[in-house]
């Protein structure tokens, strides 16, 4: 029987899937904001709770057959509070935008002032004029930044601060190299009275690993985060608090009626399946992911890239940031590599204006999923010189490939060692 245009539709995106799966099965994949999901994870995401509603919290909810729900829902926060040590915790955000946006409604109202860092000096966009901060109306300020070091600038950000009397500080970025200096600063933006907002979304992981900092304890009030990041799990998102309950309810009321309906329940199952297996695995992640980035900036370095930060050590995150205009900008590095299979962004970098996002002058690099599936300190020099050589002019792809063949199967996760055998729990 003839297939008809729509079923054939249908197919056609099935094999643009199947395509982009091996895309990714034969590439070095180097994006900052990505990472692999565990098998038991992935089970989490694909069962019946990703058919269902679960509109508000335990216990109060608007739909009926959220029992289950309800007692999953339940232990994943206290799972969440236990890693990460806090308070407080909301697991129902789908994104780490989307955890923004609930701050955002929670502590701002249009006109009053936020204090953040600037683009250029590797801000998200959601705390820009043209993302969630700017569209509820809010007046944004920016952190003074040290663009040789990478690193905010204290004494300015500490002048600003007293100058500005914002009613949120905000430490959030999403090119994260270095700690931001919360405890510097926790005096002073005490003394205005501000909130003090920390977004973790590419450091979580880290900080679930014990690696980076601990801004709960250094004085933040909340914390938001994705969860698909450094924090290995599915597309989604989640609010850390050790804050008041006046403050917290707030919260609570910005995520739900704020800024979702249904919380996608099988993500948040898959969130607290990672957050168990961060428990077991969390610190040897975070170290040797944090390990493969200082040595890929180093073997980089020495190849003549300009990675910055270099007196630093180019980073204590996962991230390296490497002004490539002497290799034609960002834009086309980035394209060149690509066509070698090697998968990274362009990025803008201190100095750049708002008006070249789309053709920037630098790159940005994350370690974290190339260390999932096992790679290490060896395999970081092996591709920095297939880098090296690709924007020399050579292709490098069936080596890029060739590599990619001994790594396929994602690590610090449960497994068949400690009793998973990967049996579907569904149909």
């Amino acid at each position: 029987m003839a297939l008809n245009s729509s079923m054939n539709d249908a197919l056609w995106i099935r094999q643009k899937a199947v395509e982009h799966t091996a895309l990714f099965r034969n590439s070095i994949p180097l994006i900052a904001s990505e990472n692999l999901m565990s098998p038991l994870t992935k089970e989490m995401v694909i069962s019946d709770f990703n058919n269902r509603y679960a509109e508000g919290l335990p216990g109060h909810r608007y739909y009926q057959g959220n029992k289950i729900v309800d007692e999953m829902e339940t232990r994943v926060e206290e799972l969440v509070k236990k890693l990460f040590r806090s308070k407080q915790a909301d697991v129902r955000p789908i994104s780490g935008t989307n955890a923004n946006q609930a701050l955002v409604f929670a502590f701002l109202n249009p006109g009053e002032t936020i204090l953040t860092p600037s683009l250029d000096s590797g801000a998200h966009i959601s705390s820009a004029q043209f993302g969630a901060v700017g569209m509820r109306g809010c007046n944004i300020k920016n952190m003074a930044f040290d663009t040789v070091n990478m690193r905010v600038d204290v004494d300015g950000t500490r002048k600003a601060i007293l100058a500005e009397k914002p009613k949120v500080v905000l430490f959030g970025f999403s090119v994260f190299l270095f700690p931001a200096p919360i405890k510097e600063l926790k005096e002073t933006i005490d003394e205005v009275g501000s909130t003090i907002w920390y977004d973790g979304a590419h450091v979580l992981g880290l900080i679930a690993g014990g690696k980076f900092q601990d801004p709960l304890r250094e004085g933040a009030d909340v914390i938001s985060g994705s969860t698909h990041k450094t924090f290995p799990g599915p597309q989604h998102g989640v609010i850390l608090g050790n804050t008041d309950d006046e403050k917290w309810k707030k919260v609570r009321r910005g995520v739900f009626p704020g800024v979702i309906s249904n919380h996608h329940i099988g993500a948040m199952a898959g969130l607290g399946v990672t957050a168990a297996e961060m428990m077991d695995y969390g610190e040897s992640y975070a170290s040797a992911i944090i390990e493969n980035a200082k040595t890929l900036g180093g073997e980089l370095y020495s190849r003549g890239f300009n990675v910055l930060a270099e007196k630093n050590g180019f980073t204590e995150s996962h991230t390296l940031l490497i002004d490539v205009k002497k290799q034609g900008g960002g834009k086309h590095v980035a394209e060149e590599l690509e066509k070698n299979f090697i998968i990274l962004n362009k990025n803008m970098i201190p100095g750049d204006s708002n008006t070249k996002a789309q053709d920037p002058s630098g790159i940005r690099i994350g370690t974290q999923e190339a260390t999932r599936i096992g790679m290490g300190k060896s395999e970081m020099s092996h591709i920095a010189d297939l880098m090296d050589r690709a924007l020399k002019g050579n292709n490098v792809k069936d080596e890029v490939i060739e590599l990619k063949k001994g790594f396929q199967e994602v690590r610090y996760c449960y497994g068949k060692e400690r009793g998973y055998d990967f049996i579907e729990l569904y149909r």
